[in-house]
């Protein structure tokens, strides 16, 4: 990836949450989309009838980071999952070297996911924030909001 200067803007902050109910179960992902030069923002959901809250929160930065026309982006990605936090910025690399089995050499859970995360993931340069859910922030609370309307889609 390109170098980039530290004060080079940002094109886009996705936030994202999944959600689940019964894990598995229907489950629904959220996205917000905003471009912190302009303020305009996009929102996005979708769901599915039989997955696991994991799979949902890996979508969520997906179909977020699918959106992105931008070529070489620079995204700041914000999320109330650890998994993928650790995962993108600490356990990937490790888990693709070692023919995407964890340190204690079992096969990684939703490897297709984080394949495709990556797939998008690889044209840009992003950062990961990961912030507290259900703690009143705004962007994270509308899309546990959207994730969890989608979910209940599902159940219909």
């Amino acid at each position: 990836m390109a170098e980039e200067t530290p004060n080079t803007p940002l094109d886009v902050i996705i936030y994202a949450d999944g959600a689940c109910s019964g894990n598995p179960g229907p489950g629904g992902w959220g996205a917000v989309l905003k471009d912190p030069r302009t303020g305009r923002t996009v929102e996005m959901s979708g769901g599915e009838p039989e997955t696991t809250n994991n799979r949902m929160e890996l979508r969520a930065v997906i179909e977020g980071l699918r959106r992105i026309k931008t070529p070489r982006a620079r995204i700041h990605v914000v999320t109330d999952s650890r998994y993928i936090v650790d995962g993108m910025s600490k356990w990937i690399f490790g888990w693709q070297k070692n023919g995407w089995r964890t340190a204690d050499k079992k096969p990684v859970k939703n490897y297709e996911y984080w394949q495709e995360l990556l797939h998008w993931a690889k044209p840009h340069e992003i950062t990961w924030e990961w912030v507290r859910g259900h703690s009143g922030h705004p962007e994270n609370e509308r899309c546990d909001a959207l994730a969890v309307a989608a979910s209940q889609q599902q159940r219909r």
